[in-house]
């Protein structure tokens, strides 16, 4: 028989096989795998008492646990740690679950936050599990255009509509002596200025840059400079986008409230959020029980998938599941989610 060298110890073929049908049988069924059920597979051929033996060897390396209910073996954390790295099979979809993705994605988005929610709810649906899209921070989005309309003698709103899509709107105070006709022709300026440049930049733009052309166009008795440091105000970070963010209660694993609580508290906690499914990696990462740092979740599983613009890494999107997720499934799909919505954002900046 021969062998392969991966992991903590020396697996033969046999018990990478076996290995491999007792997790996607406990992935499927939820249930604790023994040797007779392994061994009333059309594709076995080894006896119980071979199977029962190999099982016993997968929990001596750590692969396997025992569970005290019942005589069958579950996968560990680090079972199926080495089951994502080195045996799932080439990844792919059912022809059926990737027409259904294409078919929801038909819907028109003309903005970046639409395509965001979007995604995280064909996410969830698709897998019962909980997404999140980490949108990018709007301070790194280009200026498109924007407008300043005036809702009262001192009050306007100023609307910023990014290179994305992204909409940005605050009110703001008006100078006491500002004109109709003079905030039209700031805003002509700062279009005709600032557009493509990224709204983090633009304070810094319009000092450097700006300064001579409103004292051209614009009357001296303007106090611009104070207007303008509350115009370009920012504070907004990344937004969050959830989808089924409750699923978590229907797995078997998270039926005991007391054990899900902490997991839900978790999740409504926008820091803690953002840390666990922020990556600056580019593809997709996995971690799996008590590689998350944080104790509500040491059950999960987290898979992180980048998406880019013209290139560049700008946000996740990210599935939550229990650490018995249906990996091949749900990777081949966030996969392809991430490819899509990368492909839409290059679409919206065009």
């Amino acid at each position: 028989m021969s062998a392969n060298k991966w992991g903590d110890g020396m697996l033969t073929e046999r018990q990478l096989f076996i290995l491999r049908v007792l997790i996607d049988d406990y992935i499927k069924h939820v249930e604790p795998v023994g040797s007779r059920t392994i061994s009333k597979r059309e594709d076995i051929t080894y006896s119980p008492a071979t199977i029962r033996n190999e099982l016993a060897d997968l929990e001596d390396l750590g692969f396997l646990e025992k569970t005290h209910t019942s005589s069958g073996r579950i996968p560990s954390e680090k079972g199926y740690r080495f089951y994502v790295d080195h045996l799932l099979p080439s990844l792919f979809m059912e022809e059926n679950e990737m027409g259904h993705s294409e078919f929801l994605f038909t819907e028109k988005v003309q903005e970046a936050e639409a395509l965001f929610d979007q995604s995280a709810k064909i996410l969830s649906d698709m897998t019962n599990y909980t997404s999140v899209v980490l949108g990018p921070n709007a301070l790194d989005m280009k200026l498109k255009n924007m407008q300043i309309i005036p809702i009262s003698a001192q009050m306007a709103v100023a609307i910023f509509v990014t290179n994305t899509g992204h909409v940005e709107n605050r009110q703001i105070v008006l100078p006491d002596t500002i004109e109709p006709s003079d905030l039209e022709k700031l805003v002509n300026i700062l279009n005709d200025r600032l557009a493509g440049v990224r709204l983090i930049e633009l304070n810094t733009r319009i000092k450097k840059e700006l300064s001579a052309v409103f004292k051209k166009h614009l009357r001296n008795d303007l106090n611009m400079g104070v207007f303008l440091d509350q115009l370009l105000l920012w504070s907004k970070k990344e937004k969050l986008f959830y989808g089924g963010k409750t699923n978590m209660l229907s797995q078997p694993e998270f039926r005991d409230l007391d054990k899900v609580r902490p997991l839900l508290d978790f999740l409504e906690t926008r820091d803690l959020m953002e840390k666990l499914v922020s990556s600056t990696d580019k593809g997709l990462t996995i971690r799996i029980g008590t590689e998350n740092e944080h104790e509500a979740m040491k059950n999960c599983s987290v898979i992180n998938a980048s998406y880019t613009m013209h290139g560049k890494h700008i946000g996740t999107i990210s599935l939550i599941g229990p650490t018995r997720m249906e990996y091949k499934k749900v990777i081949s799909l966030l996969d392809s989610l991430s490819k899509e919505m990368t492909n839409r954002l290059n679409g919206f900046s065009k």
